[in-house]
């Protein structure tokens, strides 16, 4: 596959993640997260299962043999992306959710290292670090001694929970084998298998779903939950996951644009906070770009 054509899968899935962040804040008025999250991704399972079969035509025997991990994606991914995302929406808003979230580029950088052995600079270090402080200004408004009082700030520091399983679902995603459409399907199912038990111990309350509600589970469902993951799992397998992580810098640029559009006020922190990170990730990420058109460079010479 065509790395322009990746690239592009990036910039729509990322473009869909951002809608994804403003519908979620939405509907957390409606409905609790947990059942948001099973409901969105119930109906995705609907339309991949099919998918699965038809486009990608899987060896089940093999799939068979990456349940494990497969099942490690479904809890961290899906279950755990997307639950402990709108309970950071409860508490913070779509903005500072998706600004803070733009760390995760140098997050699974750093679990590349660790996991798949892939090099780290200094420069990357210090670019992480430059990121934390930039996130730590949106958290904090700037006023660091608030850091520390949870009830100022506890949905962004959730939004860091966010990263680390965001981080993790996509080193798993590089090693395994299955099909990216499968591979979506099958630790999705798994997710909703899961997510039941919890459900009764919830209950259930339906009486004051919008049309609107029900629009934004359906496009989180197909966008977010489906063509974004599958984009995703795609790239991470033809670029590997610290370039692709790179491309969620688009997220809070998305975000905040659909934002603004809305009638959302965007602060000075935030700009100073946001400018920062996206400092900290250009160092962090911007010389994977570097290093792998030397490497590329080295190799045809």
């Amino acid at each position: 596959m065509k790395t322009t054509t990746v690239w592009i899968y990036l910039i729509l899935a990322n473009l869909f993640w951002a809608g994804n962040y403003i519908f979620g804040d939405h509907l957390l008025s409606e409905m609790a997260p947990l059942w948001i999250t099973f409901s969105r991704w119930l109906l995705a399972v609907i339309i991949l299962i099919p998918l699965a079969f038809f486009v990608e035509k899987p060896q089940w025997h093999k799939v068979r043999k990456e349940l494990l991990p497969l099942l490690i994606m479904g809890i961290t991914g899906i279950i755990g992306y997307n639950y402990f995302l709108l309970i950071a929406l409860q508490y913070t808003t779509a903005t500072n959710a998706a600004l803070v979230s733009a760390v995760n580029p140098g997050i699974i950088i750093i679990f590349s290292f660790f996991a798949l052995h892939e090099k780290l600079t200094k420069i990357q270090v210090a670019g992480l670090i430059v990121s934390l402080l930039g996130v730590m200004v949106i958290i904090t408004k700037g006023k660091f001694e608030l850091l520390f009082e949870a009830n100022n700030n506890r949905g962004d520091l959730m939004m860091l929970l966010v990263i680390v399983v965001w981080g993790i679902y996509s080193i798993i995603g590089k090693k395994v084998t299955t099909p990216p459409i499968t591979a979506t399907a099958v630790s999705s199912l798994f997710a909703i298998m899961i997510l039941v038990p919890f459900l009764f111990l919830e209950g259930a309350h339906f009486a004051q779903i919008s049309q609107l509600s029900i629009i934004g589970i359906i496009y989180m469902a197909v966008f977010p939950c489906v063509l974004s993951f599958i984009f995703w799992n795609i790239a991470v397998k033809v670029l590997g996951a610290s370039k692709t992580g790179i491309s969620l810098n688009l997220i809070p640029a998305f975000t905040a644009i659909i934002a603004v559009v809305l009638g959302e006020k965007i602060t000075v922190e935030q700009i100073i906070g946001g400018l920062l990170v996206f400092i900290g990730i250009y160092l962090t990420s911007g010389l994977v770009y570097r290093q792998s058109y030397n490497t590329n460079k080295t190799m045809n010479s």
